[in-house]
Order: C-alpha cells, then sequence, then structure tokens
C-alpha cells in the first residue's frame, strides 16, 4: 500500500498554490481588462477655462506650461493659496463650508499683506443650483470663482481640473461638506513650511501634507457612525496591503500640496473617483516625495455621496488596479502627451 511522503505533501502544496496564484492573477488581468478609465491627454489641461458667470470672460490660469519640454513643469505662482473645493449637487451645505473657508481667510489676509489666496469651486457637473450658489456668495465675499464642468467627471476629476487651473504656491483641496474646521490648514501649512525649509516658502521643493481623523491620534476630533467606521477600516487594511504605507488616513478631503509637486503628480493620475487620493499617495511614495500626517478637527456631515457599501467595492476594486496596472506596466507615472 502506498503513502504519501513529505515530498510529496510539499509538491502537492507547491501545486496548490501556484494552482491558487494563476487563479489570483488571472483574476486580476480579467478585472482590470473589465474597468475601463479615462486616458486624459495634456492638451486638455491647457484649454482655457472661464470662470462660471465672470462679467468679463475672465480665465483661470495654467499650472502646467504650454511648452512640454519646459525646464520647470509648472508655471510660476501669482498667489500664496489655493483653495480647490470640488462640488456635486451641493446647494445645501456649500454656503456653511463657505462661510468657514471665507471667514478665515478674509481675517488672516487683513492682518498678513503678504497672504494671498484664491478659492476655486469646481462644479462636478451638478444638477441642482450650486453653481449659482456660490457666485451669489462671491458677490459679497473675495477671490471667489466657480469653474462648471460640463460633465461629471468624479471627484478626483473635479479636483485635478481646480488644481491645473490653480496659481497658488500652496495648493489645498478641501472637502465641500465642510466637515474639517478651516482653521486647521494652519497646521498643515506649519508642517509644509517645516519640510520645505521654512520661510520664504520654496514653491519647486515637492512635498504633501493631509490631514488625518481620530484614529491616529488622540488630538484629533472625530465623530462618525459605527457602520461608517466598520467600512472605513476594512478599506484602510486594503490600502496598507496593496498601496499606501506611511499614511494611515487617505481618505481625509484635506490636503496640501506644494505647487511643484501638484504639478507632477495630478496630471498622471488615472483614478478620476473616490479612490484617487490613495493613486496620488502611492505616486507620492513611489517617487520617495515626503508626504506628513497632520491631525485635524473632523466631524461627519450629513449628505454623503458616498453609498455605503457600493462606493466602497468600488473603492476597494480601484485600490487593488491601482497597484496591479503600476506593477504590470499598464499605468505609468510619465506625464500625459
Amino acid at each position: 500500500m502506498d503513502f504519501f511522503g513529505p515530498q510529496d505533501m510539499i509538491y502537492g502544496l507547491g501545486v496548490v498554490a501556484f494552482m491558487a496564484c494563476a487563479i489570483a492573477v488571472g483574476g486580476l488581468v480579467a478585472l482590470s481588462h473589465m474597468t475601463p478609465w479615462i486616458n486624459r491627454r495634456r492638451s486638455e489641461y491647457l484649454e482655457p477655462e472661464s470662470v462660471y458667470r465672470s462679467r468679463k470672460n475672465e480665465k483661470f490660469a495654467k499650472l502646467l506650461p504650454e511648452n512640454p519640454e519646459a525646464h520647470k513643469r509648472y508655471t510660476p505662482s501669482t498667489c500664496y493659496l489655493s483653495v480647490i473645493i470640488p462640488a456635486m449637487n451641493e446647494s445645501e451645505r456649500i454656503g456653511i463650508m463657505l462661510d468657514d473657508c471665507c471667514d478665515y481667510l478674509e481675517a488672516r489676509a487683513e492682518i498678513q499683506e503678504d497672504f494671498t489666496y484664491e478659492i476655486i469651486v469646481v462644479d462636478d457637473g451638478s444638477t441642482d443650483d450650486t453653481a449659482d450658489i456660490v457666485v451669489q456668495i462671491a458677490t459679497s465675499r473675495k477671490n471667489l470663482r466657480v469653474l462648471k464642468l460640463k460633465e461629471n467627471r468624479g471627484k478626483g476629476g473635479a479636483v485635478k481640473m481646480g488644481v491645473v487651473h490653480s496659481s497658488g504656491k500652496l495648493i489645498l483641496f478641501a472637502d465641500a461638506d465642510g466637515a474639517t474646521k478651516f482653521a486647521d490648514f494652519e497646521n498643515l501649512e506649519k508642517e509644509i513650511l517645516r519640510a520645505a525649509g521654512g520661510q520664504p516658502l520654496d514653491e519647486s521643493f515637492p512635498a504633501v501634507v493631509v490631514g488625518s481623523r481620530a484614529h491616529l491620534a488622540a488630538a484629533s476630533v472625530a465623530e462618525r457612525s459605527f457602520a461608517r467606521t466598520v467600512l472605513m477600516h476594512g478599506f484602510h487594511t486594503l490600502v496598507y496591503l496593496f498601496a499606501v504605507r506611511t499614511i494611515k488616513d487617505t481618505q481625509c478631503g484635506f490636503k496640501l500640496f506644494t505647487r511643484s509637486i501638484a504639478a507632477r503628480a495630478f496630471p498622471v493620475l488615472h483614478i478620476e473617483r473616490w479612490a484617487f487620493d490613495v493613486e496620488l499617495i502611492y505616486l507620492c511614495e513611489k517617487w520617495s516625495v515626503p508626504v506628513s500626517e497632520v491631525c485635524v478637527r473632523w466631524k461627519e456631515i450629513d449628505g454623503s455621496k458616498i453609498t455605503p457599501i457600493w462606493s466602497w467595492l468600488q473603492m476597494g476594486r480601484d485600490l487593488v488596479l491601482i497597484w496591479f496596472r503600476y506593477q504590470m506596466g499598464i499605468w505609468t507615472d510619465n506625464q500625459p502627451q
């Protein structure tokens, strides 16, 4: 009577492991093939974009130079801070967020002559009157303008369009729901100045600072529903396994960039929906760009556009594909042509 020896068992386990790997790779190939992405061209980021309902057909600035062979990959800044706020059907929440944002910026500009800024609300194909509400608010606020997209691109696509039409040395994107206290910008600013060597700010230094919520440190103040907490922790586990190792909270909508790294990273992004933050930080880690986390005050606001189950499944799929497509060379980190 024949018995399996240790060598036979090792061989059998090897076969099983090989088959499991083959099935996994095959599944990823199939998933990648079935999940399309939009391949943006450089010319899209250089097209003139008009300020929505501006009286003199005012145009937004361009982050990228016309000549792709230019010595610098970005145009010179004309203000200190650009604030990018993506908004899609935010007519009920945008006013509260803008009050908090404008109050801080206007007060600081009054006491610091060199603190210049712009606020760009990117209307991501809203079907409500979000853009018109912001235009009305702008009549009593300073340096507030609307970039209205013709169609919905997703949060990542909206942020990207705002960034590539910004003029700041520093570029901050913030969520329209006002979940983060805008005054916490100073905490991110201090960290990015520390990384870049202090004042005056060197916009050519590549540095990123991301806001982070309660799970990172007790100094953060956050309130989140139990269901969302469970989903967030599951997502963070997948992020750690497949994409980002240095940052614990990739999804907080409060991130600050120097102009140079914004010009390098944002045009490269392939993901334009919720998981774009993960690809953004993945690229920074790949390039060894300094990325820091700073605690911010955060509170969950009703009206989130994330569908609890479906959106998280999409995000999980996308972050696995970020890892797979870059590893397989399907995606590159080269500037778009």
